[in-house]
């Protein structure tokens, strides 16, 4: 995802106008991991991209009503404590990562009550507002660019957190589940490619593997139409 330069900000402005600011009122900052990545929210007059520490984002989530449906819900991504997905990391092949690239939006002021409430229901299935640290570069140092951003977390004990599972599991279901908003698939391609965008240094292992392993199952079902079209002639 590209940044339109006049309304974005890098690492050392932020952290010049968070500093600046700390004793006014606080801007509204939501950060993105997920489909507010490459799909921002509304009114949106600066954005950043930042990092996380101590975290995962995992396809750990069930999407009942964007990805899926209440009967074969798909899977979409949740921000979780380090801490808390080492309980739940036994199928996780990428147990070492605690580092979650995103984007952190200011929200027009004149505006933050709609943009809440339209967060609100976007994130209705299963996620808590938390406020979160975000990180950057200055200067080739590492700091906090932006304090006590607000971020959607979907906690262990919410009733759509799955846990771990197998990557190959995992992304058996993610090709094959559809919800209203579309294939969940397309979410994940969108993400994958939308945090590639980010920064030169943002990565991230599960991500990235769940990619590679629904593209190739999209090759291998061409493939099976190709034959089979072969067969019909």
């Amino acid at each position: 995802m590209s940044t339109d330069p006049a309304n974005s900000a890098g690492p050392a402005a932020l952290a010049k106008t968070s500093a600046s600011t700390a004793g006014s009122e606080r801007p509204y900052v939501v950060f993105g991991y997920g489909s507010l990545i490459f799909k921002p929210p509304p009114h949106v007059i600066r954005q950043t991209p930042g990092y996380l520490k101590g975290y995962v984002r995992r396809f750990a989530q069930m999407s009942h009503d964007h990805r899926g449906t209440p009967e074969n819900p798909g899977r979409v991504v949740t921000l979780i404590h380090k801490e808390d997905w080492d309980h739940f990391s036994e199928s996780d092949p990428f147990p070492d990562d605690d580092v979650v690239w995103g984007i952190a939006y200011t929200i027009d002021p004149a505006y933050e009550s709609e943009v809440r409430d339209y967060l609100d229901y976007r994130e209705k299935d299963g996620y808590t507002l938390e406020e979160i640290d975000i990180y950057g570069l200055v200067n080739g140092q590492e700091t906090v660019i932006i304090p006590k951003a607000y971020c959607y977390v979907g906690r262990p004990d919410n009733p759509s957190f799955i846990g771990s599972e197998p990557i190959d599991q995992l992304a058996d279901s993610i090709w094959h589940s559809v919800g209203p908003s579309g294939p969940n698939k397309e979410y994940l391609y969108h993400l994958a490619e939308a945090v590639r965008r980010l920064s030169p240094e943002s990565h991230d292992s599960h991500l990235f593997e769940l990619e590679t392993r629904c593209r190739e199952m999209d090759q291998m079902a061409n493939r099976s139409s190709a034959s089979s079209g072969v067969n019909e002639l």
